[in-house]
């Protein structure tokens, strides 16, 4: 796989960076978690026409075919700008279980909307009592009817569930995890809304004989597969996320005067910032490794450089949001400034998608396989 930009990577890259620039400012970013809880419409459409939610959605249905190459291009300049709106539950998540385990007639009704952004995804897998781990579902689904399916069980941490209006959700179905598709306002589903710790709006589902509409029996499988490119996704935006720390960082360090000299000209000071650049740049090769392990045939080889990547990106987010914070001093604990927006968002890189421990189990069985 090749990682160097091709000509039309890079229009996308300087184009999408001029445009979150402009249009997702550090006010309007704060504006947005204070009145839309994190989703704001009008951006949302914008992005769905810059072919950002359809960047993965094959070309019959109205998206670009992009591979994992290009997603990660796009996924670090949203880092970047630390864009708060769902594209990787939807564009990315979602996308790649419809793409691999939906029969064509249900591709064919799903994939439009969700490039268009008329349909605003999110994945319910997690459960109050299973932790991280996909394979120990307790919600139930049984059949009614001739087609129909009805859900009953709890889903909890639903990323982006608040804006969501389709919910993929797995289920145990005749003692097989499936996956189902649950409309937001279907009858028996109440959703309960909260804000996150990084500004963004989860939410947990309570499922009362939910009609469902089944997506595949395939439940484990496809959902591994759409975490997984999940991740790759999440360690593109962190690695984007922690450039950008950086540069408001060494910004700050340059302004800052201490004896009549900028801090930054501090021999101790510029040792702290290279090693962020360091952790930086081991995230970003990580994030190419796990988008090159998406393409990868064997299932234990994804495996194994998906939660690698996982695991060593979560770490340096964390060391470069906590040496962000205290290089900019008191001024660093304080909402005025936007450094706490990406150490807090960095934060959460670690417990999204599955934490470091399911990570290196998982890996350790990788291994060995």
């Amino acid at each position: 796989m090749d990682f160097t930009y091709s000509e039309e990577q890079q229009m996308l890259t300087d184009s999408l960076r001029r445009f979150v620039a402009s249009a997702y400012t550090f006010e309007a970013r704060r504006r947005n978690a204070r009145e839309n809880g994190s989703f704001d419409t009008h951006f949302w459409s914008a992005l769905a026409e810059m072919g950002v939610l359809g960047l993965c959605v094959p070309t019959e249905y109205g998206g670009f075919g992009e591979g994992p190459a290009t997603q990660a291009v796009v996924q670090r300049e949203l880092g970047r700008a630390l864009v708060q709106e769902p594209v990787i539950p939807g564009g990315v998540i979602a996308a790649a279980i419809l793409k691999q385990f939906a029969p064509a007639a249900m591709q064919a009704a799903y994939f439009p909307p969700l490039a268009s952004g008329e349909n605003v995804f999110a994945v319910a897998y997690l459960e109050p009592t299973t932790r991280y781990r996909a394979d120990t579902a307790q919600a139930q689904a049984r059949k009614q009817g001739t087609e129909g399916y009805v859900l009953n069980g709890a889903k909890s941490g639903v990323w982006h569930g608040a804006a969501a209006n389709i919910f993929i959700v797995s289920a145990v179905l005749n003692g097989t995890l499936a996956l189902f598709l649950v409309q937001r306002d279907a009858p028996g589903l109440n959703i309960t809304s909260y804000p996150t710790m990084d500004r963004l709006a989860g939410a947990d589902l309570t499922l009362a004989d939910v009609p469902a509409t089944l997506l595949t029996t395939q439940g484990l499988d496809a959902l591994e597969v759409g975490l997984d490119h999940g991740i790759a996704a999440q360690c593109a935006a962190a690695a984007g996320a922690m450039e950008r720390l950086i540069e408001i960082t060494a910004e700050y360090l340059g302004a800052r005067k201490q004896f009549g000299k900028p801090l930054a000209s501090f021999q101790s000071l510029q040792h702290r910032v290279a090693e962020m650049v360091m952790q930086k740049e081991l995230a970003l090769s990580m994030a190419y490794v796990a988008a090159q392990g998406l393409d990868a045939i064997d299932i234990a080889e994804r495996r194994r450089k998906v939660s690698a990547a996982k695991v060593i990106t979560a770490r340096a987010a964390r060391f470069v949001g906590q040496q962000a914070v205290q290089l900019h001093g008191g001024m660093g604990m304080t909402d005025e400034l936007e450094v706490g927006d990406y150490f807090k968002a960095l934060a959460m890189v670690d417990v999204l998608l599955g934490d470091t421990d399911l990570h290196m189990e998982r890996y350790t069985e990788a291994m060995a396989a």
